[in-house]
């Protein structure tokens, strides 16, 4: 099972992207798996930091969190088969593979279809969160365009697996998928 759930900022994705993953885990039995994309050694600012604590505190002690930045099948060594791993958040682990690594954008990508792929066949239930970007128009900086362009890849190749696809909006769930039908082709053509 994959959900894909986004949304803007405090919009509550990750809130309901943990409840989600208990309901799934009580469901199902197995581990409740937490991976933090955040490098484990990067300065936070004071919000970052109070925000950090907050997910610690309100996810409590049934959780296992892992932290890792990049290599997001590393931290899947670590993860017993039939478990629950919610992922959060794609859009971190995305500025982080485009700014701070040597990994192009096909190869980000790959290592984003490898971890899915082996979560599958893990029987790992997956729950990735990331955040609805670029609502405005678009940046003028090349490096942030090229950056929300790889972005919305990942998002478009996260949702297309997906079992469901929510969006979160002002606390309220929206879900999108399996609603909408998969686009195969250009039906015009």
């Amino acid at each position: 099972m994959l959900i894909f759930i986004s949304g803007g900022v405090r919009s509550g994705k990750s809130a309901l992207a943990e409840t989600l993953a208990c309901q799934n885990q009580q469901r199902k039995g197995g581990k409740l798996y937490y991976l933090a994309t955040a490098a484990p050694a990067a300065p936070v600012d004071g919000e970052m930091g109070a925000r950090i604590r907050h997910h610690q505190q309100t996810r409590g002690p049934h959780w296992i969190t892992l932290e890792e930045p990049v290599q997001l099948t590393r931290a899947l060594q670590q993860v017993e088969p039939n478990s629950t791993l919610l992922l959060d958040c794609l859009t971190l682990w995305s500025s982080q593979v485009m700014f701070s690594s040597s990994l192009n954008e096909a190869q980000s990508l790959s290592l984003l279809d490898d971890f899915v792929q082996q979560s599958e066949r893990m029987q790992v239930d997956l729950l990735l969160v990331s955040n609805d970007l670029n609502e405005e128009l678009p940046p003028t900086d090349p490096q942030v365009r090229a950056w929300l362009i790889f972005q919305q890849q990942i998002h478009q190749r996260m949702v297309q697996r997906a079992d469901r696809a929510i969006q979160m909006l002002a606390g309220t769930a929206l879900e999108w998928k399996p609603s909408s039908p998969k686009r195969e082709s250009d039906p015009c053509n």
